[in-house]
């Protein structure tokens, strides 16, 4: 695998689980407690940004190829599954109570 495809697996990797990790909105601004809604939302929002930079980099090497939704279906499927580790950690593990 070349460089930039690993890079760009490793941003995709840690994009995924960034709604996850914190409770602010878009890792600026503090809320409360984070809905489900607007991690999904950052989710989508950091599919469609991670996707930019893949289509940024295949245009630096050459033609861009057409893709049609079955692609953007499947990638966001898999974006889905690298955000899995993130999404348990917030939601199924239980952390125990001090005191």
């Amino acid at each position: 695998m070349e460089v930039s495809v690993i890079t760009l697996l490793i941003v995709a990797v840690l994009a995924a689980n960034l709604p996850f990790v914190s409770n602010r909105l878009a890792c600026i601004k503090p809320i409360g407690r984070k809905h489900f809604g607007w991690q999904l939302l950052e989710l989508v929002v950091l599919f469609l940004l991670v996707g930019g930079l893949a289509r940024l980099m295949e245009a630096r090497l050459g033609p861009v190829h057409e893709q049609h939704w079955q692609f953007y279906v499947t990638t966001f499927a898999l974006f889905l599954v690298f955000a899995f580790p993130g999404f348990v950690m917030r939601h199924f593990w239980k952390r125990p109570h001090s005191g």
